[in-house]
C-alpha cells in the first residue's frame, strides 16, 4: 500500500460522498431511467433515430478505405511479438482514425459515435489490442474530456496533435485505488506563484501510457482558504521531466497492449493546463465515460460477429456421427445464442451510438447498461464457441496452422475478451453505479428515508414527502400497453415481445419499490438483488434494441428485415427466459447463507479446505505493492511509435 503519510484515510459516508457529488443532475429524456420506474417509454428509441445522408456517406467511404488498409495487416505479428508495429499505427494516423470524432476544424474526421464504434468493430477483427489502442487515445484519452469541458485554448493545442496520432491516456487508477476516487493518493500541489501545479504520485494500469505523448491525469489538490480543492483533471505532457514508466504491464489476453506503470516526481503542470475548474475531475470523468464505455460493446459486438461467421462454418463442415455437427441439437442450441445474441449486441451499439450521435437524450444508464451486458454476453459467445470447436477452441491459432489447418484464434478471443467485464468500470460496479441511477427519483422523493444517519423527524418529514409521489406513481404500475392486445402493431410479429416487456418493466419497478420498503437504508447492501434488477433492466434494453433494430432493417430492405426480425424474435425468446429466472431469484436465493459463509472463510474458520496443496505465489511479494513518493528508482520504458 501507499505510505500513510500518502494514502487519505476515509470512511464509507466519505466516498459515497464524493462519488454522489461528482454525479450529474437529471435534465433530459432517458428510456433506460423510465424503465426502471416503470414507464416503457419505446417513443423515446423508436423510430431509431437516424445519421444525416451527409454523415452516412462520409462515414462509408472512411469505413471502405479502412477495411481496405486492414486487410493487409498481420493480427499474428501481434499475438507473437506482444507490440502494434510502428508502421501499422502510422497506417491508422493516414487514415485519420486518431481523430474519428475529433472536429473537422481541429483536423480531425468530424464523424459521430456512429461511425466511430463501426470504425473499432473492424480494427478489433484485426486484432483487439488495435480497437483497446484507439479507443483508450478517443474513447477516455485526452480528445473527450476536451471536447466536454477544455477551454478554447486547450482544444487549439490539443486536439489537432491528437487528430495527427500524438497518443494519449488517461490516469486515473492507482496501486490502492480502483473504483473509489475517494482514496486518490497522486496530489497536484499549487506552486507558491500559482502558475502551476506539482504532481506527485504512482498510476497503475496506463493504457496507452508507455506510448503516450499526452495524458490526462486525476490528482487531488489539496483544499485551502482560498480554493476548493478536491480530485482535479490535467492534461500533462508526457515528456514532462519528472515523468517515469516504471513498467509495462503483461496480461492474460490484449497482447500487444501498452499498459503501464507511471510515476509522478514534483511534475510541473501549467495552471492553464486544468481541464474545467478544481474539484471537476471525477464529474468530468464521469461525463467522458458516458460516452466512452460505449467502445466496449462496440468490441464486444465485433468479436460476436466473428464468433457467429466460424461457428457457422465449422459447424457445417465438421461431420460427427454422419451429420455435420450443427445438425446435432446440443450444437444447434449455442449456434443459435450465437446468432440471436450477436444481432442484439450490435442493435444495442446502434441505438446507444445514435442516441449519443443525436444529443437529445442523457444515456447515462443506456451506456452502463451497454457496457455491462455486452461485456458478459460477449464473453459466453467465446466461450460457447470454444466448446463448438472443441479441442481445436483450446489449441492456439499458430499450434492450429504449423500442423496445417486453419489458423482460428478461438481461444485468443476468450482471454482478450475477459478485460471487459473489469475494465471501463467491473460488473460488480457497474451494477451498483446502475442501480443508484435507476432509485434516483425514489431518492428524490424519499432520500431520507433511505439515509442511515437520518434521525427519526427526518424520516417522518421525509414519509410525508414522498407519499404525494408513491399515490401518484405506484396506480400507474398496475396498467399499460402490455395489457392491450393491439399494442405495438407497427411491429408486426415482434409486438408480443414489446407487451411483454412493457409488463416486465412495470413489475420491475413494483420490485424494486418493494426492496426499497423492506431493507430501506440497507438496501444498498442488498447487492445481489441491486445486481438482479439491474440486469432485468438490461436485458428489456437489449430486448427493445433488438426489436426496434429489426423494424428499422425491415423499414429500409423487406427481404432482410425477416430474417432480421427472425434474429430478434429469437433473441427475444432466449432473454424472456432469462428474464423470469431474475425475477425469481429476487426472492428466492442463497444471499444470506452466502453472506455467511464468506464471512465464515475470511475468519478463516475453513483454512482446513486449503490444505494438500502448494500456492506457488506465496512470498512472491505483498498483495498490493507499496509506494512513496519520490523519485524513481527504476529505468524509464516509455517509447514512442516508429515507423
Amino acid at each position: 500500500m501507499v505510505s500513510t503519510s500518502q494514502q487519505p484515510t476515509v470512511t464509507e459516508k466519505q466516498a459515497r460522498q464524493v462519488a454522489e457529488e461528482a454525479r450529474q443532475g437529471w435534465d433530459r429524456p432517458s428510456f433506460a431511467k423510465e424503465l426502471y420506474l416503470g414507464r416503457f417509454r419505446l417513443d423515446l428509441v423508436h423510430p431509431e433515430p437516424a445519421s444525416g445522408s451527409v454523415e452516412q456517406g462520409r462515414a462509408a467511404t472512411f469505413l471502405a478505405r479502412l477495411r481496405q488498409y486492414c486487410e493487409t495487416l498481420d493480427p499474428t505479428i501481434i499475438e507473437r511479438e506482444g507490440r502494434i508495429p510502428g508502421t501499422y499505427v502510422k497506417g491508422l494516423v493516414d487514415l485519420g482514425c486518431f481523430g474519428i470524432k475529433i472536429p473537422e476544424s481541429y483536423g480531425g474526421l468530424g464523424l459521430g459515435q456512429a461511425a466511430y464504434n463501426r470504425a473499432l468493430m473492424l480494427v478489433g477483427s484485426v486484432h483487439s489490442t488495435l480497437a483497446v489502442l484507439l479507443s483508450a487515445h478517443q474513447s477516455i484519452g485526452v480528445p473527450e474530456p476536451l471536447k466536454l469541458a477544455g477551454t478554447p485554448a486547450q482544444r487549439e493545442t490539443y486536439l489537432p496533435r491528437c487528430a495527427r496520432g500524438a497518443v494519449s491516456a488517461f490516469l486515473l487508477t492507482e496501486p490502492d485505488v480502483g473504483s473509489d476516487p475517494a482514496r486518490l493518493a497522486t496530489t497536484a500541489t499549487p506552486t507558491a506563484d500559482g502558475a502551476a501545479y506539482e504532481l506527485d504520485g504512482v498510476k497503475l494500469w496506463t493504457t496507452n501510457g508507455v506510448v503516450a505523448e499526452l495524458l490526462v491525469v486525476m490528482a487531488r489538490v489539496p483544499a485551502g482558504e482560498d480554493r476548493r480543492g478536491g480530485v482535479t483533471a490535467f492534461v500533462v505532457e508526457a515528456d514532462t521531466p519528472g515523468i517515469t514508466v516504471e513498467r509495462r504491464n503483461g496480461f492474460m489476453g490484449l497482447r500487444g497492449i501498452e499498459n503501464g506503470v507511471t510515476r509522478f516526481d514534483r511534475v510541473r503542470v501549467p495552471r492553464e493546463n486544468v481541464i474545467g475548474e478544481e474539484g471537476q475531475g471525477l464529474r468530468i470523468a464521469l461525463a467522458t465515460l458516458n460516452t466512452g464505455r460505449l467502445s466496449v460493446p462496440a468490441s464486444c459486438a465485433g468479436a460476436a460477429k466473428w464468433a457467429l461467421g466460424i461457428a457457422r462454418q465449422w459447424s457445417a463442415e465438421r461431420v460427427q456421427w454422419g451429420r455435420p455437427i450443427g445438425e446435432h441439437e446440443a450444437v444447434a442450441g449455442k449456434i443459435s445464442f450465437i446468432a440471436a445474441t450477436a444481432f442484439a449486441l450490435e442493435s444495442v451499439v446502434e441505438l446507444t451510438s445514435r442516441l449519443a450521435d443525436e444529443g437529445r437524450h442523457d444515456i447515462r444508464i443506456e451506456a452502463a447498461l451497454a457496457k455491462l451486458w455486452a461485456s458478459e454476453m460477449a464473453w459466453l459467445i467465446a466461450d460457447e464457441l470454444v466448446q463448438i470447436r472443441g479441442g481445436r477452441g483450446y489449441e492456439t491459432a499458430e499450434s492450429l496452422a504449423a500442423r496445417g489447418e486453419r489458423a482460428v484464434p478461438a481461444e485468443q478471443l476468450l482471454r482478450d475478451l475477459r478485460i471487459n467485464r473489469i475494465f471501463e468500470g467491473s460488473t460488480e460496479i457497474m451494477h451498483l453505479l446502475i442501480a443508484r441511477e435507476a432509485v434516483d427519483a425514489h431518492l428524490a422523493a424519499a432520500g431520507e428515508l433511505a439515509d442511515p444517519d437520518a434521525d427519526l423527524r427526518a424520516k417522518l418529514r421525509a414519509a410525508a414527502g414522498a407519499s404525494g409521489f408513491y399515490a401518484r406513481w405506484l396506480p400507474r404500475l398496475l396498467a399499460g400497453a402490455g395489457l392491450n392486445p393491439a399494442a405495438y402493431p407497427e411491429f408486426g410479429e415482434l409486438a408480443p415481445h414489446l407487451r411483454q416487456a412493457e409488463r416486465h418493466a412495470r413489475k420491475l419497478a413494483r420490485a424494486t419499490f418493494y426492496g426499497m420498503a423492506r431493507w430501506q437504508a440497507r438496501l444498498e447492501r442488498r447487492q445481489g438483488f441491486l445486481g438482479r434488477v439491474v440486469d432485468i433492466g438490461a436485458e428489456l434494453f437489449a430486448q427493445s434494441a433488438a426489436c426496434v433494430r429489426a423494424a428499422s432493417i425491415r423499414a429500409e430492405d423487406e427481404q432482410r428485415g425477416e430474417t432480421a426480425v427472425g434474429l430478434a424474435d429469437a433473441f427475444c425468446r432466449q432473454s424472456r427466459l432469462r428474464v423470469e429466472r431474475l425475477f425469481a431469484a429476487l426472492w428466492t436465493n442463497t444471499d444470506s447463507s452466502d453472506r455467511e459463509l464468506a464471512r465464515a472463510v475470511l475468519d478463516g474458520r475453513f483454512t482446513w479446505l486449503e490444505a494438500g496443496v502448494l500456492d506457488p505465489s506465496e512470498g512472491t511479494g505483498p498483495w498490493i505493492a507499496d509506494w512513496s513518493p519520490g523519485a524513481s528508482t527504476e529505468p524509464d520504458v516509455a517509447r514512442r511509435y516508429d515507423g
